[in-house]
């Protein structure tokens, strides 16, 4: 079954603007985590050193925690 030169134009158009459209979507989450990642940074530089490091240990025991439970 061959597809019309139309057809064919036509599909690969769509599949043209889906793949903008994904790129694009990827670009926006792509700002958003690294928007985020700056604004826990500067929350964590605004912290005194001791809490700091409490706050640190604290995150890093919890993903350690993640990664063991995924694990079993």
């Amino acid at each position: 079954m061959s597809l019309s030169p139309t057809l064919r134009a036509a599909l690969l158009a769509a599949a043209a603007v889906a793949l903008v459209a994904a790129a694009l979507q990827l670009r926006g989450k792509r700002q958003m985590a690294e928007l985020t990642a700056e604004s826990i940074q500067a929350q964590l530089d605004s912290l005194d050193p001791v809490t700091r490091a409490a706050v640190i240990t604290r995150l890093t025991a919890d993903e350690v925690k993640k990664v063991r439970d995924q694990h079993r």
